[in-house]
């Protein structure tokens, strides 16, 4: 008794001082002394080791069938979408009514953004396809067009974080094009950076993200402008020194001339450690351009990017400059679209097709013989010899072939053979595989099923 009780006190774990065993440190090393010849009952298992996995459920708000998160901003998650109407693929920003009311101006900026998408239509503007407003769970959902990826995530993923001249020329033409066009309908974006410029698979330039743009009077000849609302590192000087008033076009031309600058070299022409010195370095307007740029987009960029507002190039001149007139040859590697991470498709295929597949099932084939399972079970709806089975079974004919083959197997068979190979067939035990629902898999189905 003595033994025993001493490896029961040693298997214990060691507890710090203190007037209860319950109170456990997890900095005290736990002993647990065992004989060779006691197998350990107990392990201990971190949580970290532990892995929770819980099944996605379809889910479908009015005509659409929602699939996996594309990103996530401030105002809420942008989720992919199929319209189940014309299966076209979408995507819907959703927004909760409670949180746009703790962001400043939130509300406004929707609502804003809603009134200019659906007033707007140009090929390089994002198109909004439906709004739809959820009453009981206070959601607001914006379906747009989908797009592959924007601009950003194509920077990061190359080595030099940047694109090559000829590819850098193609989205800045589309982007000028789009802005042309905002102008036009008096329309100032206010927050032009590569983040929101997306991009569809066939390569098309998409502006997005008008929370924060403003229309100006029609009736007005000035561009004049007294609040921001854009990212630091792309605001022009005026804004960072903090004047009242400024001119909105140019603000997208300097935007526009950081994005340009940041598309061909990597950088920022203007950076700092907080806001505060970022704003100082912009305030002063003194940039670098490196030695081995081109020289004709220097000269672009130094001209959008020029500190005097009234100096700034416009979008006239810039769509009649030598660099972007002219032809540039692709001589450097294309920067692909990244795959997506999460789901590791590196097509960034339909994330709604395994919703589908819950939804509607899937229609597995049974093929050749070296695809099919070994255990694969053969049923008919009339029954047949267990010989007969197994060589349907073995050599599967083609669907169009089916009818036929079934009808000479039907007419070589007896009743009373039919009959006493149900009977057989009926009594014996069968274990069926079955699918994550519990049900029979649709792939042991009868492909002789024919009515």
């Amino acid at each position: 008794m003595d033994e025993q009780e001493a490896n029961n006190k040693a298997s214990r774990a060691e507890f710090a001082l203190g007037d209860s065993e319950d109170e456990y440190r997890p900095d005290v090393q736990e002993s647990c002394i065992t004989p060779a010849n006691i197998p350990c009952l107990f392990s201990r298992v971190d949580s970290s080791d532990l892995i929770f996995h819980t099944p996605k459920q379809a889910k479908i708000y009015g005509k659409y069938l929602f699939g996996d998160v594309l990103g996530e901003g401030s105002y809420g998650k942008v989720k992919e979408v199929l319209d189940t109407s014309s299966l076209c693929r979408r995507a819907v920003k959703i927004m909760k009514k409670r949180k746009l009311k703790r962001i400043p101006n939130g509300e406004i900026n929707v609502d804003k953004e809603i009134r200019l998408l659906r007033k707007l239509g140009n090929e390089n503007i994002i198109e909004l396809v439906d709004v739809m407003y959820n009453t009981e769970k206070q959601k607001l959902y914006m379906v747009l067009e989908f797009c592959v990826a924007n601009l950003q995530e194509m920077l990061d993923s190359s080595i030099d974080k940047k694109f090559p001249d000829w590819q850098a020329h193609r989205y800045f033409v589309q982007l000028a094009d789009g802005l042309e066009y905002l102008h036009c309908q008096r329309v100032v974006h206010k927050d032009i950076k590569p983040s929101n410029l997306l991009l569809t698979s066939g390569g098309t330039l998409k502006i997005t993200d008008l929370g924060v743009a403003e229309e100006l009077d029609l009736f007005t000849n000035d561009d004049i402008c007294f609040t921001s609302q854009g990212s630091p590192a792309f605001q022009p000087p005026e804004i960072a020194n903090g004047d009242e008033s400024f001119s909105g076009f140019k603000v997208d031309i300097w935007s526009a001339g950081v994005t340009l600058f940041n598309f061909t070299t990597g950088k920022y022409p203007f950076e700092g450690d907080n806001i505060y010195k970022l704003f100082e370095n912009i305030g002063k307007g003194v940039f670098q351009l490196p030695k081995e740029l081109d020289e004709q987009l220097a000269d672009l960029l130094n001209q959008m990017l020029l500190y005097d507002a009234n100096k700034r190039i416009s979008i006239n001149q810039i769509k009649c400059h030598s660099w972007y007139c002219r032809k540039h040859c692709e001589l450097q590697d294309f920067i692909q679209i990244p795959g997506n991470n999460e789901t590791n498709d590196p097509h960034r295929g339909m994330t709604v097709i395994q919703f589908l597949e819950e939804l509607h099932g899937r229609n597995n084939d049974l093929g050749s013989e070296a695809e099919k399972p070994p255990s694969t079970l053969v049923f008919m709806k009339d029954s047949y010899p267990v010989s007969e089975v197994k060589t349907l079974r073995a050599h599967v004919p083609p669907p169009g072939d089916q009818p036929s083959l079934l009808h000479e197997n039907k007419q070589n068979v007896s009743p009373a053979k039919q009959q006493s190979t149900a009977r057989s067939v009926t009594n014996e035990r069968l274990t069926l595989p079955l699918d994550k629902k519990g049900r029979k898999s649709s792939r042991f189905k009868s492909v002789c099923d024919v009515s």
